[in-house]
């Protein structure tokens, strides 16, 4: 005879099993939940850096310096003899021969000593004469002995003396007149008045012209210009691109859609111990007289040159205990320092000698909590372009890429 359940109690039991049922789901909910939270956390606390890979240099080296372009000669004219000016005929900006008269001086104390030492040539020319005739006729009556040796011997001595003072007379003479030549102020050689300090009246010296403030200056300044010269204070870590065939372009402040061609012709091999830089010289051609004396021009100097180097940010490198370094990303995407030798830092690059290669991946911009080891998520601009030569845009997005 089989037993009776009674019904009560089934209905006790059912409820048992699904209330078992229910809190195990629970259970696998919460367990779950944290499971992805754990996930969650851990990915959120991997850092998120981006890279640039290293890069060859510019095969041109390319500098802008100022510059300064002067004549290809360039004299300054000061008097030899102090007076007055009687005229000036050259005015600025005139063109000029050589030998052509730029003043005239009025010097009437030299005037007059020039008339005295012609006065005096002259009186010492008729000592002279009358020296020499006397001893000349002295030297005839030797024969005869109609005057003793002693008297032909001084007559003979005198001639002598009275000839070296004519002589003596003479050059006295000649320097006169080469100061009275000084009186005419003429061009040095063909070119261009680039300065007349003055002006009909005025007292000038050795010194130049005095006037109401005292201080000297001179009379002209005369520039050949169908050449010119530029000079331009070069670093000396641009020093090596100096050499013959070097070519180099300019602007001046008159002429600013303009460009002039200028040659290298020579350096002063020697640095500025102030400024470390060296003075190079160029030429450049001015048949059509557009350059002026005295021109500041913007000088951009291109080189081909050959460097067994790569470039990268200097927004890349890291500074510590050990030296200069970049953190570089390996392939599992962790963080490996590797220490570097800088060359040459140029604006925000920096050319590297060794230590890095085309293929490394290098965290840009790293944060000093980077430690080595550690894990870090790859990423870049959403234009996929690198900033390695471009500064960051406020507010600009990264996004993941994936490894490499």
């Amino acid at each position: 005879m089989i037993p009776t359940v009674p019904k009560k109690k089934l209905v006790t039991l059912s409820s048992i099993s699904v209330g078992v049922i229910f809190l195990s789901y629970i259970f696998y909910q919460q367990i779950h939940s944290a499971e992805e939270f754990r996930k969650e956390a851990l990915e959120a606390s991997i850092p998120n850096v981006s890279v640039v890979s290293p890069t060859p240099p510019n095969p041109l080296e390319t500098i802008t310096l100022p510059g300064t372009v002067r004549a290809w000669y360039e004299a300054v004219i000061y008097a030899q003899v102090p007076g007055y000016v009687k005229m000036w005929y050259k005015d600025y900006g005139a063109e000029v021969k050589e030998g052509d008269v730029l003043a005239r001086i009025k010097v009437p104390a030299l005037d007059a000593e020039y008339a005295q030492a012609e006065a005096d040539f002259d009186s010492q020319k008729a000592k002279y004469k009358l020296a020499a005739v006397t001893a000349d006729r002295y030297l005839a009556l030797r024969s005869s002995h109609a005057v003793s040796e002693q008297s032909i011997s001084v007559a003979v001595a005198d001639k002598n003396s009275e000839e070296a003072k004519l002589k003596s007379a003479e050059k006295n003479v000649d320097k006169y007149k080469a100061r009275i030549n000084f009186k005419t102020i003429v061009a040095p050689f063909n070119g261009v008045v680039i300065q007349r300090n003055i002006n009909v009246g005025d007292y000038v010296t050795q010194e130049g012209n005095i006037d109401d403030s005292k201080t000297p200056s001179n009379l002209f300044t005369v520039a050949d210009i169908h050449k010119m010269r530029l000079f331009v204070s070069v670093p000396g870590t641009f020093a090596y691109l100096l050499k013959p065939g070097l070519s180099a372009e300019l602007t001046v402040q008159q002429f600013p859609n303009r460009k002039f061609i200028a040659n290298f012709l020579t350096i002063s091999k020697g640095f500025d111990l102030n400024m470390r830089t060296v003075i190079a010289e160029f030429t450049i051609d001015n048949k059509d007289r557009s350059l002026w004396p005295g021109s500041y021009a913007q000088v951009t100097l291109t080189a081909p040159v050959k460097k067994d180097l790569l470039t990268i940010p200097s927004s890349s490198l890291v500074f510590d205990e050990n030296g200069t370094q970049v953190a570089t990303i390996t392939q599992d995407n962790k963080v490996h320092f590797k220490p570097i030798t800088v060359n040459k830092i140029i604006d925000s690059i920096i050319e590297v000698r060794d230590g890095v290669s085309t293929n490394d991946r290098i965290v840009n911009n790293p944060s000093a909590s980077l430690l080595e080891g550690d894990q870090v998520r790859v990423v870049e601009p959403r234009n996929g372009y690198s900033d390695m030569n471009t500064s960051k845009k406020e507010g600009s997005k990264l996004e993941p890429v994936a490894s490499k």
